[in-house]
């Protein structure tokens, strides 16, 4: 019986991890698959959520990181990290996407000689102040294995000389979970209970230093969302940093019944919110992925993205940090301009299906 570990660390992991897991009970006879949750995300509504929608078993280890600098967290994260490894003495440990857990775990493991498979690996936005970016591209030149969502991803690993024995091109496993709940977003009450019409609001997350951080880009943006909110209803769940410098700025106003500002949603909820947008705003890679595969609209706030794929074929639109662009984009949206897109290859639902037969081998 070989032993893997499974990191999970911020709200993206959980629902790539979730696939993995169940396509590894397929293994069960020689595979050993724990969950470590480090507690990079700590807030109830962002975390323990994730795991009930997601049915994924309590956690077998977690670490209860929580908050604090890059250097504090990534530092916190190595250091309850190498106790595991050091007692659980695994064959392999298994990070997924490019959070600060990501790059910790896998240092981690690389200077104990333990096997580090990389879940979406190669994906670059060529933007190194993004502390995402950096977690990218050290986290893949360490790992012994290096699973793809898109084509891009093996462009750019070939270009940083990774070795092809590396690298396997298996798809996305975000969409995994996404086609796996997707009925499970069928008689929720989410949009009843926010007064929405399906295809009749926006849907907007933002929570990247670049657009919330500063307080001069906060005030336009929510000023963007103010009078979009007069052509449509907008919901916003709000990360906790962002609402965080909301109301230290001030920005905050409950008289607006149009703009509607929400603590953070559940999975099942918010893909509900997202199957049923007319439009997205976001500064997410994985809100990117999900509407592309859904057909929604999408404006991505931010100069850069790591997924290319979405806007080559996809349904998203790269507006920068031009939020007059941005809102003219908008607008032109609701009036019927819409951007065709298709869905990507190998976005199937079976990435994880691939993941897990690749490794059972190799183990």
């Amino acid at each position: 019986m070989k032993k893997i570990i499974s990191v999970v660390g911020a709200r993206p992991n959980f629902m790539k991890v979730a696939p993995i897991h169940r396509a590894f009970q397929k293994y069960s006879d020689k595979i050993q698959h724990l969950i470590c949750h480090t507690g990079q995300h700590y807030d109830e509504k962002m975390s323990k959520v994730f795991f009930d929608d997601l049915e994924l078993p309590k956690p077998d280890f977690y670490l209860g990181v929580g908050s604090g600098s890059h250097a504090e967290q990534t530092a916190k994260v190595m250091m309850e990290f190498e106790k595991v490894l050091l007692a659980e003495k695994p064959d392999m440990i298994l990070v997924v996407g490019d959070v600060n857990s990501t790059i910790a775990c896998s240092l981690t493991a690389a200077k104990l000689h333990i096997k580090v498979v990389h879940v979406e690996a190669g994906l670059r936005s060529f933007d190194r102040k993004m502390p995402e970016e950096v977690n990218r591209v050290l986290t893949d030149a360490i790992s012994d294995y290096l699973f793809v969502t898109e084509k891009s991803g093996l462009e750019n690993l070939k270009h940083e000389g990774v070795d092809d024995s590396k690298v396997f091109f298996v798809g996305n496993v975000m969409i995994d979970s996404l086609a796996y709940y997707l009925d499970k977003t069928n008689g929720r009450t989410i949009l009843s209970d926010f007064g929405l019409t399906p295809q009749n609001y926006l849907l907007v997350t933002l929570h990247r230093p670049s657009n919330v951080d500063s307080k001069e880009q906060l005030t336009k943006l929510i000023g963007m969302l103010e009078r979009l909110s007069e052509k449509r209803k907008v919901i916003f769940p709000i990360h906790p940093r962002t609402r965080k410098n909301l109301s230290d700025y001030n920005l905050l106003n409950d008289n607006n019944d149009n703009l509607i500002l929400t603590d953070p949603i559940g999975y099942i909820d918010f893909l509900t919110l997202t199957k049923n947008a007319e439009l997205i705003l976001t500064d997410s890679g994985g809100i990117q992925e999900e509407s592309t595969y859904l057909g929604v609209q999408c404006i991505t706030l931010r100069t850069s993205t790591e997924r290319p794929i979405t806007v080559e074929v996809g349904t998203n639109q790269l507006l920068g940090n031009d939020l007059n662009k941005a809102e003219q984009t908008a607008l032109d949206i609701l009036s019927g301009k819409k951007k065709e897109g298709k869905i990507p290859e190998l976005w199937d639902g079976k990435a994880a299906e691939r993941i897990a037969a690749i490794l059972a081998e190799k183990i």
